[in-house]
């Protein structure tokens, strides 16, 4: 891990200066430096949120970060605005996390957000991250200079090299280490990870690296194995779109269970929707989902509120909400608005610019509310409880920088507002 020793920022006029002293990695940090001090290459302010694990989807969460390009490193730290300026020093903060650039692709990628100058930084791990900057420049800056140190180390450490570091790390090179000479073997001299391209290495190394490199080249990304439905996502965690179109349906096979089964059986319960499920049994149901066919009358299902714990659940994973984040605010605006009836219109618009599996599992989410708060004088779900409890389930903004308690009071009229007015906002459909 790359740690700063010391940064000195001059704002003045608007300028920033970053002088970086960087302390050397340890030995083991890298297949190809030793004892060697690391350029920086950048440092500054960048937003930033991880969006994906290994592969795995994640929740977008933008931070502002100082973000510093050192080595063959993109280390992020906590910005030092959120602390107290006089405490904040670099070279005493640990880092949140970095980002091994060897290997690493980038591409722009405006479509995966509402933000604008939005890049994707995709690592050979599979981990994903999107930066982004309100000032054009600055991010067509940091794009260029990370470009750069991508294809400098590609230059200097072949895919090979960067596969059999990995590989080392992870604990599974025993098989490459083990396929050297029998002259080796003996003398007790293992394989080492080769520092440079120039290394002597028996036709047996070669042929195994040659091997992998192929396969890592040859293996398809994790899209397109999941559009050929060679490999499936899971329910919880799942876009709402691909998940539609992987069921081919307008609504989610889960929705549609969990609605039915309320609404068989649990219409009548008191504190539908509002009263918690037991927690274990609501992860086991979420764990069944994801494995296995679902039977939503199995008697280890008996407890509705583990049923409706479940769908709020759902809603609350998915990676974008089911009112997409670039329709909150305009949400929020509409429902501020002092005439009704202008209200009711430009709520029926935004809800009609939705995309299609957004439009229609809202609306049979709250078709589904609104048989639950017909039988609001046996349950107690009004109008206005259930706006508390879907509010913010349906709808949340990407950054949660704002005011949150205040959000949160608009998030639930918008909900009790499509449930007033169903009629006249989804009779189209």
């Amino acid at each position: 891990m790359f740690l700063p020793s010391q940064v000195q920022r001059a704002s003045a006029n608007g300028k920033s200066d970053h002088r970086l002293v960087v302390e050397p990695p340890s030995s083991d940090s890298s297949p190809d430096t030793e004892g060697v001090t690391p350029e920086l290459e950048k440092a500054g302010l960048l937003n930033k949120t991880k969006i994906a694990e290994g592969g795995r989807k994640l929740r977008k969460n933008w931070n502002l970060s100082w973000v510093v390009l050192v080595g063959n490193s993109l280390v992020f730290f906590k910005d030092p605005k959120s602390q107290n300026p006089d405490s904040w020093k670099p070279g005493n903060s640990r880092p949140e996390s970095s980002v091994d650039l060897r290997g690493a692709q980038l591409q722009w990628a405006n479509d995966l957000s509402s933000r604008k100058n939005v890049f994707k930084l995709r690592t050979v791990t599979g981990n994903e991250f999107l930066l982004q900057s309100e000032t054009e420049s600055l991010i067509r800056e940091w794009y260029r200079t990370i470009q750069n140190v991508i294809d400098r180390l590609d230059k200097e450490n072949p895919l090979d090299n960067v596969l059999l570091y990995s590989l080392r790390r992870a604990g599974s090179v025993e098989m490459l280490d083990q396929s050297g000479d029998e002259d080796e073997n003996r003398g007790g001299n293992k394989a080492s990870l080769p520092r440079s391209t120039s290394n002597p290495e028996s036709s047996e190394h070669k042929r195994v690296k040659s091997r992998l490199k192929k396969l890592i080249l040859r293996r398809p990304p994790l899209q397109t194995l999941q559009e050929k439905g060679l490999i499936k996502d899971q329910v919880f965690g799942c876009g709402l779109e691909l998940l539609c179109e992987r069921e081919k349906s307008s609504v989610p096979q889960f929705v549609r269970k969990c609605t039915d089964a309320v609404e068989r059986r649990g219409l009548e319960t008191d504190g539908i929707y509002r009263v918690s499920g037991n927690l274990a049994v609501i992860q086991k149901l979420r764990f069944a989902v994801n494995h296995e066919r679902l039977d939503l009358d199995d008697p280890q299902w008996d407890d509705i509120h583990v049923i409706t714990g479940a769908l709020k659940l759902f809603f609350r994973e998915l990676p974008e909400p089911l009112v997409p984040y670039g329709f909150f605010h305009d949400v929020v605006e509409t429902v501020k608005l002092s005439d009704y009836l202008d209200k009711v219109d430009r709520l029926k618009l935004l809800v009609l610019s939705m995309p299609p599996h957004n439009q229609h599992t809202l609306q049979h989410v709250i078709q589904h509310l609104r048989r639950v708060m017909e039988r609001s004088d046996s349950n107690r779900m009004t109008t206005q409880n259930i706006g508390i409890v879907f509010g913010p389930t349906l709808m949340r903004p990407e950054n949660e920088s704002g005011n949150m308690a205040i959000n949160m009071v608009y998030q639930n009229q918008a909900v009790e507002l499509l449930l007033s007015e169903y009629q006249q906002i989804f009779r189209s459909y």
